[in-house]
């Protein structure tokens, strides 16, 4: 526990836990719950080191001005941070609530038992609550990491299927997301974006203006930047559409040349990456020549959230208060306040649930609109909500990737020489506070300002295992690879953090030329992989996923099966994919059926796992068979479902999910698992399917068919 940030950084028990006076702990967790159902599993850990019922303990809605910083929602970090921070104090709190007893019962603490929350002196019927032990009062110590947590014999929550927190809630229509939010003299809010990035307003037509000021529709305008505001929503929405009528805009043609020829050709930092690292050295010559090279690419990528971004603000007496689905609400508190030059001590930003996205979203940028809203109605609560058309275009998408890989094999089929060269943009440009005020010009309101900030220019990431080097190491046995990173420069789009970072990419190239190796080996695409792994637990994995896909068997003719695996970002959860599918005279593809083995350490939530592997395979399943961002000169152009589609219930396949649960193994990030291993045993698929190489996503029929035809 000793290297567990969220406990480092926020060390007090009393940052974590609270009895309050009705008979509930209170729990305040600084990692937000997005639809990953981490409340559910924190929940769970809380109620079985205290051994109360999970009905007594409660998630307080996250707030900066009472819940720990954990900085941001993400990297499959949750259960493992927060997850370990609140064991920890969970375990500290018991032994001290014991500690209490045993002297208020003038009893030895070996002679105590506890149970729902009951202190009792065994073969007695004296007794003591941890309400009255506590009365209210704070804990007033710090957590102790080496707490002695619940022996895993004597766990009764963990590791089972458990009722998902708030479900009741969202089945019947009762849950409050931050799009419902309300109060009694509250304004309705839009933006009204430029045609496209780098858009400046030339001219607002002041007598559309006066209109809508008579009409009772509030016009803000800081620069270029516009938006309205009205007592009832459709006012609002109808009032932005006439401002946007009104508007005229110059400038800001995007650069709509070949993006993948962008990739490699635009002006770039290459750094090799070493033990998944970056280091500041010269880029090593490839080895000498391959037996085999290929290239992969990945488009742009929406996070696609069902429900377009929305925030509530209220500006009052000097002090701003914002909700948000935001995933990083401390680091959003500093940034505002920086944004609107207010002192960071009068911002609070609340969590309020959204959407369910995975990534840097809209969210922020639309909680940065209703704070610039809030500002110019002070004393008013302000909802803003974007339009759809808002999200497609505006939103920061999944950075476009392209990857070089080539392999030498030696006489007997194994790799003697590995390399892998990925070229992308950034994929981290969440609002954080940074020198010559990098947070707020990573908000896109800003951009639209005449005082805007100055221009953000992403630097390399260096850390171990993010951003574009996310899994650009093999998880296999192949020596020393050649590895090199690419941070590409001036390409069209503005992008950011989308679930799995560069994983997504990394792993799709990875598995599809693991799978085109062992058929120039000659070799089964599992026996060839299980011959450069020499992890166990990933040679699990895989053993189990090709086992339940049936591997090896003769398929129906038109049908293929495929593989691949990944253990995302090197240290969290170990996961494979088998799929079969078929693809039809007209070049459509079908997914038959899916076999994820998945191992993530000790489970907390045995439901919530396959959930999450469901998802993660669906979403990037979606990826691969449909998904891209596309634009020209004007501006975004996929901008509804129609122009950017995204995977239908029609073709969802049976998925079957097998956990290898590890009860005396430490906890291990599973939300972002299968993005990378997903696409490529489509691709893998299809190829036994048809005898086609895809390499490109998306898997589209004019993909195929374009396949077909070369």
């Amino acid at each position: 526990m000793a290297d567990n940030p969220s406990l480092e950084n926020n060390p007090s028990l009393d940052a974590w836990l609270a009895l309050d006076r009705n008979g509930e702990i209170v729990v305040r967790p600084g990692k937000v719950d997005i639809g990953q159902r981490i409340s559910t599993a924190l929940r769970a850990i809380v109620a079985e080191e205290l051994g109360v019922a999970p009905g007594r303990v409660r998630m307080a809605p996250p707030s900066t001005d009472t819940h720990p910083d954990e900085g941001v929602t993400a990297g499959s970090n949750s259960i493992q941070q927060s997850g370990g921070a609140l064991r920890a104090a969970a375990a500290t709190a018991r032994r001290h609530l014991v500690a209490r007893a045993a002297a208020r019962l003038d009893a030895d603490a070996a002679d105590l038992e506890v149970a729902a929350g009951l202190v009792t002196l065994k073969g007695t019927n004296r007794s003591v609550s941890y309400w009255e032990l506590m009365a209210g009062a704070p804990f007033g110590i710090d957590v102790d990491a080496a707490a002695p947590r619940i022996a895993s014999a004597d766990r009764r929550l963990i590791g089972s299927d458990l009722e998902p927190a708030g479900i009741e809630d969202m089945v019947t229509g009762g849950f409050r997301y931050v799009h419902d939010l309300a109060w009694p003299d509250m304004r309705h809010a839009r933006p009204v974006r430029p045609p496209r990035y780098g858009a400046r307003l030339e001219d607002l037509d002041a007598n559309v203006v006066e209109r809508l000021l008579a009409d009772g529709v509030s016009v803000i305008r800081q620069g270029s930047y516009l938006a309205v505001a009205a007592d009832d929503e459709f006012a609002a929405i109808r009032g932005a559409e006439r401002l946007a009528r009104a508007a005229q805009w110059v400038d800001g043609e995007l650069d709509a040349g070949d993006l993948f020829e962008r990739l490699r050709t635009n002006e770039r930092v290459s750094l090799p990456v070493v033990d998944g690292a970056p280091v500041s050295e010269p880029v090593p010559p490839l080895f000498g020549e391959a037996t085999l090279t290929a290239s992969y690419e990945r488009p742009y990528l929406m996070h696609g959230s069902m429900a377009p971004s929305a925030s509530a603000a209220l500006f009052k007496d000097g002090r701003l208060e914002v909700w948000t689905h935001s995933q990083g609400i401390h680091p959003l508190r500093l940034t505002l306040a920086e944004a609107l030059g207010l002192d960071a001590d009068a911002v609070t930003v609340n969590h309020a649930p959204g959407a369910g996205c995975y990534g840097h979203n809209g969210a922020d940028d639309a909680a940065f609109d209703a704070a610039l809203v809030a500002g110019a109605l002070e004393g008013r609560p302000v909802l803003l909500k974007w339009t759809r058309d808002d999200e497609h275009a505006w939103e920061p998408y999944g950075s476009a990737m392209a990857m070089d890989l080539a392999a030498r094999l030696d006489a007997g089929g194994r790799i003697t020489d590995w390399s892998h060269e990925s070229f992308s943009d950034t994929h981290i440009t969440r609002p954080r506070p940074g020198p010559g005020g990098a947070g707020p010009a990573k908000l896109i309101a800003t951009r639209h300002f005449d005082d805007s900030p100055p221009g953000f220019t992403p630097q390399p990431m260096m850390g171990v295992e993010t951003g574009i080097h996310r899994n650009l190491t093999p998880g296999y046995d192949v020596g020393r690879p050649r590895l090199v990173k690419h941070l590409v420069r001036g390409l069209a789009l503005r992008t950011s953090s989308l679930r799995c970072l560069g994983a997504g990419g990394n792993v799709f190239a990875i598995e599809s030329f693991m799978d085109e190796l062992a058929e120039r080996a000659g070799r089964d695409a599992l026996r060839f992989r299980l011959d450069h792994l020499s992890d166990p637990r990933a040679r699990a994995v895989l053993e189990a996923a090709a086992a339940g896909i049936g591997w090896g068997g003769e398929g129906e003719p038109g049908t293929g099966l495929g593989l691949a695996y990944a253990r995302y970002a090197a240290t969290k959860a170990y996961a494979a994919v088998a799929v079969e599918l078929s693809v039809t005279d007209d070049a459509r593809i079908e997914l038959r059926r899916a076999h994820i083995a998945a191992d993530v350490g000790e489970v907390i939530d045995m439901a919530g796992v396959r959930s999450q592997m469901e998802g993660g395979f669906l979403q990037a399943a979606s990826w691969a068979l449909h998904e891209r961002v596309t634009f020209d000169a004007g501006g975004i152009t996929s901008r509804d479902w129609e122009s950017y589609p995204i995977l239908g219930f029609e073709n969802v396949p049976a998925i079957a999910v097998g956990v290898i649960d590890r009860p005396d193994e430490p906890s291990l990030g599973a939300g972002e698992a299968l993005g990378g291993p997903t696409p490529a045993a489509i691709a893998n698929a299809i190829y036994r399917a048809t005898g086609l190489r895809l390499r490109r996503m998306p898997f589209t029929p004019d993909a195929l068919r374009a396949a077909a035809m070369t």
